[in-house]
């Protein structure tokens, strides 16, 4: 008799616990919702459920550069590092000098760095002897008006001579923001057409902008002069011949609609 009672016992302790799995099953398929339900945005069913599209737009604009920015370098090699130090200067002072007679102003000029190196000769059958020291100094230069742009440059090649060097040469456009709204606002047109032909398709129509990102603006039209032009124009007393052209700036964004019935 005692183990028919522990038998019943058990049945009723396997059957209970099936119960309450069979419960928490069903709340959590409930709440959860169907698979569809799910990627149709939050558990809506039919009509109410919420539809997007995301599409992307780009908007473009024409520019003439009107400023013009490059970078210098004046390099001293002396046997003392002071010596070093003190012609380097004298040298960026002749450049920036120079630079003033052509609308460079200070705020204009930015230092972006200062580096000193001892130079030694080295022989198979001698021992390493120290010749000098190799001071470094860097900065980068905007002309604000284009026309100026390469004079100056020519200007700054002559003041110092061997000792300095000019690259990175790239004209720009000094206020580019007016430019850009008219970018944005082609972007957005470009992303509105195509998401309405998408809700026709599916026999929809537009509905609110939900989310509207915008991607970093891009610029194109940077130009460089190799050193041998720089010697020309240097030897000429010359201007560099500077051409504008035009440049392109673009905006890119990804903007998501609601889809209405």
């Amino acid at each position: 008799m005692g183990t028919n009672v522990t038998v019943s016992l058990k049945a009723l302790l396997l059957a209970g616990l099936v119960v309450i799995a069979l419960a928490v099953a069903y709340l959590v398929g409930d709440s959860r919702g169907t698979p569809a339900e799910a990627a149709s945005g939050g558990g809506e069913t039919g009509s109410s459920a919420k539809r997007s599209v995301t599409v992307g737009g780009t908007g473009e604009v024409t520019a003439v550069p009107d400023q013009l920015g490059f970078s210098l370098e004046v390099r001293i090699i002396r046997p003392d590092l002071q010596d070093s130090l003190d012609e380097s200067g004298a040298a960026m002072d002749r450049v920036l000098a120079e630079l003033a007679d052509h609308g460079v102003t200070e705020k204009d000029v930015r230092t972006t760095g200062l580096s000193t190196e001892p130079i030694y000769d080295r022989s198979r059958n001698a021992p390493t002897t120290l010749r000098g020291y190799r001071v470094v100094q860097r900065a980068q230069v905007l002309v604000p008006k284009l026309e100026d742009g390469g004079a100056a440059i020519a200007a700054a090649v002559r003041s110092g001579g061997t000792a300095v060097r000019v690259d990175g040469i790239a004209l720009s456009v000094a206020d580019p923001e007016a430019l850009l709204a008219e970018a944005r606002e082609a972007a957005v047109d470009e992303a509105r057409a195509k998401a309405e032909e998408y809700a026709a398709a599916g026999g929809q129509e537009l509905g609110e902008v939900l989310t509207l990102r915008e991607v970093s603006p891009t610029y194109a039209g940077e130009e460089s002069w190799s050193e041998a032009s720089l010697s020309r124009s240097y030897a000429s007393d010359m201007a560099l011949p500077i051409q504008a052209g035009e440049q392109e700036l673009a905006v890119q964004v990804e903007v998501v609609w609601r889809l209405a019935d």
